[in-house]
């Protein structure tokens, strides 16, 4: 009796050693995990070598293009902020009421910028001179379009944001269809050997640009600037009506800068006069007035590429 009852003690007490054990093990668990920090990649822009967040989640946004682009790949969620006046037409649908304002293009409100405690800054050609006050905020990267080769900078920092927020099929994809166009629309204007003249009208004066200049992309899609000499500048060169007739032009491509700044008289009265309708371009409907904002403001993004592809197809048919 007294053997079965020590049996008993005995097992009694290995079931109760073995359940502290267990219990100890269940409530301190070894730290195996270690602590990973959160990747970054380096970017080289025009303004600087930066170290940027992968994946950021909270960005600021002045580079219009960006925008663009980033709303075509499903990223509008990762802006937190941008300058609210410049959007306008089809970029309306960013302007969602959690989206800080921060000024203008010409204009940030670094206050606000450092409100929005981002992960990231985008800027472009219109904020470079600022890029040092952004920094003391964010890291910040300058995505402006570089003029002198419209389709190679649009393909760039579409691989770039492809990168940087992991959508590289998309952006791929993407791009491959626009480069796909563009040798199209290419191919037949070299084909014609079609010339023409580019210009902006703005408060009754004409400026008229030469290559490489913020209107390269139609130097990109075939055209031959009628004249090779034009200064090749931001604001362009200011010509006159008997300049147009002189160079008589086959094409006559027109931004109108005045209305976009509220002035009341269209391009269109501005440069159709007598002199000008002597021309080639005026004689066989080829004065083409352009989509404003895309070829103004938000060039660079990929609805805006589009849509400026879009209107020297249509030019050309």
């Amino acid at each position: 009796m007294n053997k079965k009852v020590g049996m008993i003690i005995g097992a009694i007490i290995l079931v109760l050693i073995a359940g502290i054990f267990i219990f100890k093990g269940m409530s301190k668990p070894e730290a195996t995990e270690e602590v990973v920090e959160n990747e970054t990649m380096t970017v080289t822009h025009t303004l600087g070598e930066t170290v940027v967040p992968k994946n950021p989640s909270k960005v600021v946004v002045f580079e219009l293009g960006v925008l663009d682009a980033m709303q075509e790949l499903g990223l509008a969620d990762r802006v937190v902020a941008a300058p609210k006046s410049s959007l306008t037409g089809y970029l309306e649908t960013l302007d969602r009421d959690d989206l800080v304002d921060v000024g203008s293009v010409k204009e940030p409100d670094f206050e606000k910028i450092y409100g929005t405690k981002p992960d990231l800054i985008i800027i472009g050609g219109r904020q470079a001179d600022m890029y040092d006050k952004f920094t003391e905020i964010a890291p910040t990267i300058s995505m402006a379009i570089d003029n002198n080769d419209y389709t190679a900078s649009f393909k760039s920092n579409m691989a770039l944001l492809g990168e940087m927020f992991g959508v590289e099929e998309q952006v791929n994809t993407q791009v491959a269809e626009i480069e796909k166009e563009i040798q199209a629309i290419k191919e037949k204007v070299e084909a014609e050997g079609y010339n023409a003249l580019i210009t902006l009208i703005n408060d009754g004066s004409v400026s008229a640009y030469g290559n490489n200049s913020r209107f390269s992309f139609i130097n990109d899609l075939g055209f031959t600037n009628i004249d090779e000499t034009l200064e090749e500048t931001t604001h362009g060169q200011s010509v006159s009506f008997e300049y147009i007739v002189e160079k008589n032009p086959q094409f006559i491509f027109v931004l109108d800068r005045g209305s976009m700044m509220g002035d009341a008289v269209p391009a269109k009265e501005i440069l159709e006069n007598e002199l000008v309708k002597t021309t080639d371009a005026y004689k066989n409907g080829n004065i083409v007035y352009l989509s404003q904002q895309p070829w103004y403001l938000s060039g660079g993004g990929l609805t805006a590429t589009r849509i400026m592809m879009e209107d020297i197809a249509n030019a050309i048919k």
